[in-house]
């Protein structure tokens, strides 16, 4: 008998179905994965009557279930099928030492999903620009927005590192699958928004082209290398991207002006009695 389990693309909601059919003992080619935001219908699901009822105890890695944690962001409609094969055999299956063997099939694939996840995340991190939209008037707290569009549904994961790094600010991230707002005390989570939600242009955009420029090296320009790290599918969100083709452009010439500029003349020494002990000090030692 083949079981649907219709669940939410999330974590959280996998864990809790997937508890419930192990519990149950229920194999994983009698499981039928969907993700009901991807329905336009609700399906109807079994009562939990199984017949292979076995009320069984289990005790997971806690290293799967942070594997699972960003395979479930994916978005490959396989993930919540494999991953429950891979539970199921690393618990009812016996397969203690599963997650020490990176040549498994169903491993494998669910490291590569985990690695592309955390590229993303990785990517959130450093592209996300905040807007000031406001000032909350009770508290005096600035308050931004930011809009990014993720490959994968990873706001959830990326959440913790902006709450650490702007808890001093009231701010929103929004993106088209899920929304997370911080207030100071806590991170609320919201269905996803359009890019026409997102805050326009505003004066912080200004900073950031003028910080960019600043710490931009002519000198050491690969632009391969730069597109690698920072994709040009990022560039319609960052200020900074604006600029990027006019340094790009420019860079052969701001190297001849360096080049062709005469050094400094180097300061001498500073020399007093202070100095003059330490030099003696360190050649003695």
């Amino acid at each position: 008998m083949t079981h649907t389990a219709q669940i939410q693309p999330t974590f959280e909601a996998w864990r809790s179905k997937a508890r419930e059919l192990l519990r149950q003992g229920v194999a994983p080619e009698n499981v039928d994965w969907v993700d009901a935001s991807q329905t336009a219908s609700l399906l109807a699901e079994e009562p939990t009557a199984y017949q292979t009822a076995h009320n069984t105890s289990v005790k997971v890695p806690a290293d799967f279930l942070r594997l699972a944690a960003n395979v479930c962001a994916h978005t490959d409609e396989r993930r919540f099928a494999i991953l429950y094969r891979l539970l199921h055999r690393l618990t009812l299956g016996g397969e203690k030492h599963l997650l020490g063997m990176p040549s498994d099939r169903d491993l494998h694939q669910c490291n590569a999903w985990a690695k592309a996840v955390s590229r993303d995340i990785h990517k959130m991190h450093a592209f996300v620009r905040f807007r000031l939209v406001g000032v909350n008037e009770e508290n005096g707290r600035e308050q931004f927005v930011a809009w990014f569009e993720p490959e994968y549904r990873i706001t959830r994961l990326a959440a913790p590192f902006f709450e650490k790094r702007f808890a001093s600010m009231d701010w929103s991230i929004l993106t088209p699958d899920e929304c997370v707002s911080w207030d100071g005390e806590k991170l609320t989570f919201m269905p996803g928004m359009s890019r026409h939600d997102a805050p326009a242009t505003d004066a912080h955009d200004d900073l950031w082209r003028t910080y960019y420029r600043s710490i931009f090296n002519p000198a050491r320009l690969k632009v391969q290398a730069m597109q690698s790290e920072m994709p040009m599918k990022y560039w319609k969100n960052l200020p900074e991207a604006e600029i990027i083709h006019d340094l790009i452009a420019s860079s052969e010439t701001r190297v001849r002006t360096m080049i062709a500029t005469p050094e400094r003349p180097v300061k001498p020494v500073p020399d007093n009695a202070y100095l003059r002990t330490l030099r003696k000090k360190t050649q003695a030692s």
